[in-house]
Order: C-alpha cells, then structure tokens, then sequence
C-alpha cells in the first residue's frame, strides 16, 4: 500500500515514545521508507539505535553531525517525505512548530516538509487543555496540518482522561488516509457488514458464519480514500477501523432501519453484509427447553434491503455481494439486473478456507452493469476492497477499470 513512499517520524521526548516503534514496523510492513528524527530529549528516554534498527535507517538526531548523503540533510529528508509523523507531539513541538521556531533538527525539516503532515499530541490532560496548547493545535490545522486528537484514559501522571496517546492502529489509519488517492474525498460512502442474528427465544437465534471482515476492509478503504464512512455493522468480535461512524444492529429489521436512514445521504453504498435471509415466524418469550423429540421451527422471509435501495437508487452507485456454492456468474448477474446494482462481487463459499466466510483472503468475481466481469485473484481482503473502490471510482468518473486480468462478456 505504502510501496514507494518516504514517511518521516519526529519522535520528541514524552514518555509514550516508547510505543513509536511498533507504528514504524506498521509503516514498514506496508512498504514505507521510514527516516527517524529524534529530538534531544527524546534520546534521555529511548536510544537511537531503538529507532535505527525497526526503521533500517540512520536516526538523525542533531543540525551538526555529518550528513549521511552530501547535502543539507533538513532540506534533503523534507524534500523526499511523501508524509511527516510527530509522534509523540509535544507541547514544546507543537508551540514551535506553530510560531516557526527551527532551532533543533526536528523543527527545522518540519519547516521545509512539503508533503503532508500529522501531529499526534501525547501530554497531561492539563496540558493538553492550556489554552496556549488548544490555540497552537489550531494555528497548525489552519497550516494545513493534520492533528489527531489524543485518546482519553490513564495517563502517566495516573490521571484519567484526554491526553494519552492513541493506539497505534488509529495513527495507522490516518498515516494510510493522508498518502492514500484522495479519490473519494467529499464523498459519503455507506458499508454494511457481519451477519444478522433472527432469534427465536431468547437464548438461540438463525445467523451465519460471517465475521464482518470484509466489510470492515471496505469501511477502512473508502476512509483511506478520504471519503466519509458510515459503518452499519452487525454482531462481530472484530474491531471496525477507526475514524469511521458505526451504527451496531443485530437483526435484519434493524440493519433496515440504519441503511435506508443512513443511505439518504450518501454517494456510494456498499452492502457487504450477510443479512439472514429468513426468520423464525415466532420469536418465544422464554427459553425453549429441551425435550424428547424433534423442534420445529418456522421461518418466514426478511427484508430485501438490497432491492429496497435499488428501487430509489436516484444517483448512488449502489454495490452488492454474492455469496454462492454453485452458478456463481449467472446468480450473480442475475441479482446485479433483478436488485439494480451498478456491481456485484461474487465469491463461492463452502468451498475452499482460505475465502469466504471468516477467511483473511477472498477470491472474487466483479460483475458491472456496462458488461464488466473481472476476475481478481485469490487476495488479501484488504487488497480486495481497494480492487472494488477502484472500480467504484471509475463508475463515479464515467471511465473504465481493472488490469490486464478484465474480459468481457
């Protein structure tokens, strides 16, 4: 995702920079060439050889020492940085960075960076809301930067509240938005995903195997595209990727509810989900004991919010899944035309663990209406959700899609 892409980290001397070297592994687990600056009080908690180790580069960590390559060496790591990380930010760091004071390494290549820049302040909950903090956090917004708001919880002083500094899959997430296309911003996206559950007493219920993983994925990438996502997720352990709004259901009636709301403002609607597509007719108000001989249980049909949403469509682009164990092309074309879909992504299920239900990888077929069919390879989910928003993308623009591996039908 990161492949080819230079990504600066200042770390400054606040006790949480000891978590810094897990988001550069992140970074570098995406392909990022990560550089290291490190502020004079950062080097009293954490050694530099810390830092040159997980980013296999030398750290910088003052204006006088040799340069590595012949040139100015502020100059030469802003020019290359596609993006620059301040982490943990300081009240220092972001006081100088506000006035544009260059008077140590870090601050001075934050004055020449021209690629984009993120502040993750890590500080006391009093610091943090001084009046001088608050105002420097805005001055730096105004400049175009990017500040992400610190969690709250314990923090070192064993306070509680704003200040602590958040886990690092969120600074991943934002490091991913600001290098990512920019090619949904502006755009509302909507995403359902997981299964619903149709109880029929109230200890047991009809659902699925879904996990939610593969919606969680597109949720993630139309975020890192910079469009604004609404999650509508159903019941799943999994954590949904952060900086997107998530709305939790648990039947097919309340997923009804939230996506024709939600669906209301939005360009683009994803529904990923696995909805049930059946119901028990009678939902008993005690738990069903078990007896000698069988149970029957009646079901009865739920709601289609696909064919719901495609009946209004008005201009959404407007995708579906189709999870299917046989005649996989035709059911799939069959439910693009029957439920108005601009594109269906098909996958076989029951087949193979690594795609479908639960798997980390999925093999899918995209379907559009202007007679597309594209074959993806088996992939990672990530990686297929960032296949179907560049399909998305190029329905949203009017043009065509997808590499050497598209065939027509």
């Amino acid at each position: 995702m990161l492949e080819g892409r230079t990504v600066l980290v200042g770390v400054c001397g606040g006790i949480a920079l000891y978590k810094v070297p897990l988001l550069i592994s992140r970074l570098r687990e995406h392909g990022a060439d990560v550089h290291v600056i490190m502020t004079e009080a950062a080097t009293k908690f954490v050694s530099p050889l810390t830092f040159q180790t997980v980013s296999g580069n030398p750290v910088h960590t003052s204006l006088w020492a040799p340069p590595v390559r012949w040139n100015v060496e502020h100059v030469g790591l802003a020019e290359r940085a596609d993006l620059a990380v301040v982490a943990p930010a300081t009240a220092n760091i972001l006081g100088k960075a506000a006035a544009g004071i260059a008077d140590d390494f870090l601050s001075t290549t934050l004055l020449a960076v021209r690629g984009r820049v993120l502040y993750v302040p890590a500080m006391d909950l009093a610091m943090y809301a001084h009046p001088a903090v608050r105002r420097n956090v805005e001055t730096l917004r105004s400049y175009g930067c990017e500040v992400l708001e610190p969690d709250i919880g314990r923090l070192a002083s064993g306070l509680i509240g704003k200040g602590r500094y958040p886990e690092t899959e969120r600074i991943l997430t934002a490091c991913l938005r600001l290098l990512g296309p920019g090619d949904l911003a502006g755009r509302r996206v909507l995403v359902s995903a997981g299964p619903t559950r149709e109880p029929f007493d109230p200890a047991r219920y009809v659902s699925n195997p879904s996990t939610g993983r593969m919606g969680l994925a597109l949720a993630a990438e139309a975020n890192r595209r910079g469009a604004r996502v609404t999650l509508v997720l159903g019941p799943t352990e999994l954590e949904p990727p952060s900086e997107v709004a998530v709305v939790r259901v648990t039947t097919t009636a309340e997923m009804r509810r939230a996506v024709l709301e939600e669906a209301q403002a939005c360009d683009i609607v994803v529904m990923a989900a696995a909805v049930a597509d059946w119901r028990p007719a009678e939902c008993a108000p005690s738990k069903t004991k078990k007896t000698a001989g069988d149970l029957t249980v009646r079901l009865t049909r739920t709601e289609d919010i696909l064919a719901e949403l495609g009946k209004d469509k008005g201009r959404k682009v407007l995708v579906g899944f189709a999870a299917e164990t046989d005649d996989l092309r035709a059911n799939a074309l069959a439910k693009l035309e029957a439920k108005n879909l601009d594109l269906v992504v098909a996958n076989r299920i029951g087949l193979e663990p690594d795609r479908g239900f639960a798997a980390k990888t999925n093999q899918v077929t995209l379907l559009g209406r202007d007679g597309l069919v594209e074959e993806v390879p088996l992939l990672p989910k990530p990686d297929v959700a960032r296949v179907v928003f560049d399909r998305v993308v190029a329905i949203l623009e009017g043009g065509e899609s997808g590499g050497s591996s598209r065939a027509r039908r």
